[in-house]
């Protein structure tokens, strides 16, 4: 058997770098972003275990274990900002996941080009668009007396008087979901898009010498063939369970539907980042982080006891 010299080897890597330098050079800007931005911050973890002062720095503060975590866990606001997260969390992922995979197949099965062009940028579209754009937008399409969607329905006479969507709680709370829906899908369903994409056509033209129709091709073929993309992006999605997005939630908030707009990322900014108290927000962030990293590798290692690659 041939055997390749170290230095064959050395002189096949430097003509492949002399041949792609240019690629390399523009990967630099994305590692160097993740380098600073994630793993430098990691020292800065230590603030969740010590009563942080700016003013006196990590050598003059005091580290204090774990007292500030035991004061979060019995700070009521905390358990209430807990609750919220994590209920309207899983209901995002619940209502939300599906969404992007159906938006796919949809697309996937329009066969006129130009329509499915002009489709999908206006379904990607509102991805781009800022949280603080999207509610100003919303709050006047859903005014109660004036909103265009009330005099709509008032004028059909579905209703008699306006709908509070963004002003009672209830109400708020499935307008907030649903509006995140629709921010998210186009963007999700991009991947899905690809994965579809990439199915082999000897497999549908096998299923329509069988005889299978438009709905059992999806089913018998296209759903099978991005199993393993979807158990990835549900896995992904899980590892966000825990965190929330203030944007979001201040553009939406008011004071009538505190109750269910009171989450981790408004309770972060209240009682840590606008009170300097920075070793309480530090804390919840990493136990948010920690909560997060558990259901990834938990659900990655059940989906690899179902059978599936899983995504570590």
């Amino acid at each position: 058997m041939q055997t390749v010299s170290p230095k064959r080897k050395k002189t096949n890597w430097a003509l492949y770098f002399k041949d792609n330098w240019q690629l390399y050079l523009m990967l630099l800007v994305p590692v160097a972003f993740v380098i600073i931005f994630k793993y430098a911050a990691y020292p800065g973890l230590r603030i969740a275990f010590m009563n942080y002062k700016p003013a006196k720095g990590y050598a003059g503060s005091q580290w204090v274990g774990l007292e500030i975590f035991e004061k979060i866990f019995k700070d009521k606001d905390f358990l209430r900002a807990l609750k919220n997260s994590l209920v309207f969390n899983f209901l995002d992922l619940a209502i939300g996941f599906p969404v992007p995979i159906i938006l796919a197949l949809l697309l996937n099965e329009l066969r006129f080009n130009r329509f499915k062009k002009v489709s999908q940028t206006v379904l990607y579209l509102p991805h781009f668009l800022s949280w603080v754009i999207i509610a100003s937008v919303a709050l006047n399409l859903f005014k109660p007396q004036t909103g265009l969607v009330n005099v709509l329905m008032m004028n059909a006479g579905w209703i008699n008087q306006g709908v509070p969507f963004l002003t009672e709680k209830w109400h708020w709370a499935v307008t907030y979901l649903l509006i995140g829906v629709w921010q998210n899908m186009g963007w999700g369903s991009i991947i899905y898009l690809a994965a579809i994409t990439g199915i082999s056509p000897d497999l549908y033209e096998a299923a329509t010498i069988d005889g299978a129709g438009r709905l059992r091709k999806i089913w018998s073929v296209t759903l099978p063939c991005i199993r393993g993309t979807m158990v990835t992006l549900l896995i992904m999605n899980l590892g966000r369970v825990m965190g929330s997005n203030f944007e979001r939630l201040d553009s939406f908030g008011n004071v009538q539907v505190k109750d269910f707009q009171y989450q981790l990322a408004i309770y972060i900014y209240e009682k840590g980042l606008s009170g300097g108290n920075f070793s309480r927000a530090t804390a919840v962030g990493l136990f948010q982080s920690l909560v997060g990293l558990i259901l990834v590798l938990s659900s990655d290692r059940v989906s690899k006891a179902l059978g599936e690659d899983g995504l570590l």
